[in-house]
């Protein structure tokens, strides 16, 4: 036994579990709450159109609009920005990304026309294109894959905690400064949610780590210790493989394109597609739905938002630790999406009625933001490093596709079909979600898994 195996057999997996808990609690705040801005930023235009629409006479379809530019921005940058960032590293790109993408947040609140929020909405999706990728390939260099879908769901659930404070955050900011100095309250909201991300990219830069190596407050010894992990993960990803020297090593446009080629990775985009089409226009239709379900004011309406959120995130935590536990995925993530489309159904029973159809969307919530990290926990297990920054950004900038098109189909459907129509349509959406991933993962253990040359991936892919 070597000298590290032996430092690992005494450490055992409680000792294991201390350092992980170090790392978490070191890095997972700090992420999380840049995840909440960037999340304001991203969907505060669903509860500004309140005010703004009035004030600059624009018609829903101009928001409409503007969401799908957003996520078309992000689509086409998402991957260019991960294969910089893990090359610059984390701290550096994430500097950038929030520095800009805080300044372009606030000057939404200056357009006089169209064509200026169109413009820098599309500039917002793509500074915003790196975050998220970004920081689950950055999460990668810290947890190995038996740890990752809570890593994932906790930061993820980031999303949940920014759903439940945007009501309330933005209706109190609108109302309490509608008549407060020269401009209005919409423009306050959006200068106040902008501006503070440029402060948190200059924390992130001065707190953050790149590496376990990296890391002063972890010791030589616990720095070691995550180092073994990640390289047996390494080890079972190519064991029988052959070796890779670095003058071997694949271009940007090679890897890309074997990814693209890989049936199951394609798969999973798809899936990631489906669910995330569906969820944002979950997301961006919710207050219009409340509002058909009988909910009041404003304020009431942020309040009642917020309960299916926090159920999700008592969920996604949940279901995430409960997946490591169990080293499962693929079962977790199809129960997910049915508990979504259950939740769904139940508000379309519900007729309108509010109680019954809040019931059904925190049911359908849960469900939805617990399946969202678990896919791409998955993905993350069936990736090498030398795939990893290009296959997260790949199969993330897919999925967000879905953000573009999502809103704008489930209008369709709510003009053609009403709220149950709409409904109906998101349930199809998560039902062929779940069946896409488990189509990925039949193919997948026969081929090896994209990067698993002795043909097992995790248990999910065996069962």
């Amino acid at each position: 036994m070597n000298h590290g195996a032996t430092i690992l057999h005494l450490r055992g997996a409680a000792g294991m579990d201390a350092i992980y808990r170090k790392i978490s609690w070191r890095l997972l705040p700090l992420l999380m709450l840049c995840y909440i801005a960037a999340y304001l930023d991203r969907v505060n235009v669903g509860y500004v159109k309140l005010q703004m629409g009035a004030a600059l006479d624009f018609s829903e379809q101009v928001y409409v609009l503007g969401v799908a530019v957003f996520f078309l921005g992000y689509c086409l940058c998402g991957l260019p920005a991960n294969l910089l960032l893990e090359k610059i590293g984390a701290r550096k790109m994430l500097l950038r990304l929030m520095l800009c993408w805080g300044a372009i947040a606030a000057a939404c609140a200056f357009v006089r026309e169209p064509i200026e929020f169109y413009v820098l909405r599309f500039l917002l999706g793509m500074l915003e294109a790196g975050f998220v990728p970004g920081v689950l390939l950055y999460l990668t260099w810290w947890y190995p894959s038996a740890r990752r879908a809570r890593a994932f769901a906790i930061f993820a659930s980031a999303a949940l905690m920014a759903g439940i404070v945007a009501g309330p955050l933005c209706a109190a900011t609108m109302h309490q400064l509608r008549d407060y100095g020269a401009i209005d309250g919409w423009q306050w909201m959006l200068v106040s949610q902008g501006l503070p991300v440029v402060l948190l990219g200059v924390l992130t830069y001065f707190y953050l780590d790149d590496k376990p190596e990296d890391a002063s407050w972890l010791s030589p010894f616990e720095q070691k210790m995550v180092e073994q992990d990640l390289e047996r993960d390494e080890e079972a990803l190519n064991y029988g493989a052959a070796t890779i020297t670095n003058d071997e090593e694949p271009s940007a446009l090679a890897t890309i394109w074997s990814l693209l080629r890989e049936p199951s990775i394609a798969l999973l985009a798809l899936s990631n597609l489906l669910l995330l089409g569906a969820s944002y226009a979950l997301v961006f239709w919710s207050p219009t739905l409340m509002q058909r379900w009988g909910a009041g004011s404003h304020m009431q309406l942020g309040l009642l938002t917020a309960l299916p959120n926090l159920a999700g995130i008592i969920g996604m935590i949940l279901i995430g630790y409960d997946s490591d536990r169990r080293r499962e995925r693929r079962g977790h993530f199809v129960a997910c999406m049915v508990l979504a489309a259950g939740g769904l159904g139940l508000a379309i029973a519900a007729d309108n009625g509010l109680a019954w159809s809040l019931a059904g969307l925190t049911l359908a919530t849960l469900g939805i933001a617990a399946g969202a990290p678990l896919l791409l926990a998955i993905l993350a297990g069936m990736l090498n490093r030398r795939r990893a920054a290009a296959g997260i950004a790949l199969v993330g900038s897919v999925g967000l596709l879905g953000g573009a098109l999502g809103p704008s189909f489930s209008e369709r459907m709510l003009h053609w079909g009403g709220s149950a129509g709409m409904l109906a349509a998101l349930i199809v959406l998560y039902l062929a979600a779940g069946a896409v991933l488990l189509w990925a993962l039949r193919l997948a253990p026969r081929r090896g898994g994209p990067d698993a040359g002795h043909g097992q991936t995790d248990k999910m892919a065996r069962n």
